[in-house]
C-alpha cells in the first residue's frame, strides 16, 4: 500500500498493511527474503502527523516493523527521501540499496517532536556519533553517498534502479541455505540489538520530557497549518525555523 499523494506518510491503515506483509514474510515458508520500497520518487516521509501512525502491532510494534523479531532478511530499496519514521524503517532493515539521489534525515526537531522508533540509537551502530547528532539536531537530510561511505548503505545505484538492485541482492541471499541464513541473521541481529533496551529507555525519557510542552503543541499546530513554527516564547530561542527548512 502506497500513499504517493502524502509522500507515503504512515497512517494507521499503512501500519496495518505493512504489518500484514511482514507477517506473511515471516510465516510463508516459500518466502526467503523481503524487500521494502516506496516507489520511484519517494521512500517515506515518516508518520502522518495529521492522523498518526496508528497503534503498534502485536508482532511488529510501531509501523508493524520496528520491534519485529525476524528470521528472514529484509532489504530496503530507497528512492528519494526517507525521512523521520521513513529513515527509522530503513534502520530496521538488514541491508539498504539506495538510488544516488536518495536522502535520509530525522526532521522531527523542526516539528517539536523527537524520533521515537530507533532513530536516536540504531544509526549509531554504523554511523559516527557526530554525524548522527548532526542529523538529529539539525533535522537536515544527508545524501545516500555519505551514508554509504560510513557503511549504513550496502550499495548506491543509479536513480530508478534501487528495486532492481535489491532484487538482485535478494537472489544472491536466496541461493544460500535458508537455515544458515536464518541462523546468521539471528546471531548478528542479537549482537547489534544488545544495547537496544537502553536505547528505548533513553528514547522514552526524551519523549516524556517534551510531551504536552509548548514546543510540542506549536510544532504540531504549525505542521497542520502548513507554516513555520514560531519558537519565540522564551528568551534565547530563534523566532522561527531556519530558512530552507521544509514544512508540510
Amino acid at each position: 500500500m502506497l500513499r504517493h499523494d502524502k509522500r507515503n506518510a504512515i497512517d494507521a491503515q499503512m501500519t496495518a498493511a505493512l504489518s500484514a506483509a511482514f507477517d506473511r514474510l515471516d510465516d510463508d515458508p516459500t518466502l526467503r527474503c523481503g524487500i521494502l520500497t516506496g516507489g520511484e520518487t519517494v521512500f517515506c516521509a515518516g508518520t502522518d502527523l495529521s492522523q498518526g501512525a496508528g497503534e503498534p502491532t502485536q508482532r511488529g510494534g510501531a509501523y508493524g516493523l520496528i520491534h519485529r523479531q525476524r528470521a528472514k532478511p529484509l532489504i530496503a530499496a530507497v528512492e528519494g527521501p526517507a525521512l523521520g519514521g521513513g529513515f527509522e524503517l530503513v534502520l530496521a532493515c538488514d541491508l539498504v540499496v539506495a538510488g544516488q539521489s536518495a536522502a535520509f534525515g530525522l526532521p522531527e526537531v523542526g516539528h517539536g517532536v523527537i524520533p521515537t522508533c530507533g532513530g536516536l540509537f540504531r544509526g549509531s551502530a554504523s554511523l559516527p556519533l557526530a554525524l548522527m547528532k548532526r542529523m538529529a539536531l539539525t533535522g537536515l537530510p544527508v545524501p545516500a553517498a555519505a551514508l554509504e561511505r560510513h557503511g549504513l548503505i550496502a550499495e548506491v545505484v543509479a536513480d530508478g534502479t534501487a528495486l532492481a538492485a535489491a532484487l538482485a541482492l535478494a537472489l544472491e541471499i536466496c541461493a544460500n541455505s535458508p537455515l544458515a541464513v536464518a541462523a546468521v541473521l539471528r546471531a548478528m541481529n542479537d549482537v547489534a540489538g544488545a544495547d537496544d533496551e537502553a536505547g528505548w529507555a533513553a528514547t522514552d525519557a526524551a519523549l516524556q520530557s517534551i510531551l504536552g510542552s509548548p514546543d510540542h503543541r506549536e510544532g504540531i499546530t504549525a505542521f497542520l497549518e502548513k507554516r513555520r513554527p514560531r519558537w519565540d516564547r522564551r528568551p534565547g530561542l530563534p523566532a522561527h525555523a531556519p530558512e530552507g527548512r521544509e514544512t508540510r
